[in-house]
């Protein structure tokens, strides 16, 4: 089994939006062979619980009024270090960058086939090492 035309297309506007908030590393995963829940996962990340937010808040509103979806279930909202946005075909994770490197979801779902996403998406990609040399480097990591 793979995702369906429905989830491809939930997750390509999720990807976008995320991208136009600036989320990194933004990847999507077809785990309809291996879990009977959900179709595909959406991850990606940002260095700071307000972008998170930000992100989370800009998917919710284009799924909406773009499409007609809206999640039956969101958790994390109070922390905005992982937040949990789920569509029944999709289930979106905004995580703020340490979570996602501490929890590293991709290694879980790595034998999953990937999702094909919109080229803004695609290049974010790496972006969290690029910010995490700038904030190192003593520059102001926040992006909105």
């Amino acid at each position: 089994m793979t995702a369906t035309d429905r989830s491809i297309e939930l997750i390509n506007a999720a990807a976008q939006a995320a991208a136009d908030k600036l989320a990194h590393d933004i990847i999507a995963y077809d785990v309809s062979d291996v879990l009977s829940i959900t179709d595909a996962f959406l991850l990606a990340s940002a260095p700071s619980d307000r972008q998170v937010k930000s992100i989370v808040d800009e998917i919710e509103e284009r799924l909406s009024k773009d499409l007609g979806a809206k999640p039956v279930r969101r958790e994390g909202d109070r922390e905005a270090r992982w937040v949990l946005l789920d569509y029944v075909d999709i289930v979106v994770h905004i995580q703020h960058s340490e979570e996602r490197v501490f929890y590293a979801l991709e290694r879980l779902w790595k034998d999953c086939p990937e999702i094909g996403l919109p080229e803004d998406a695609k290049a974010t990609r790496g972006k969290a090492a690029a910010h995490a040399e700038a904030a190192a480097g003593g520059q102001d990591g926040e992006l909105l």
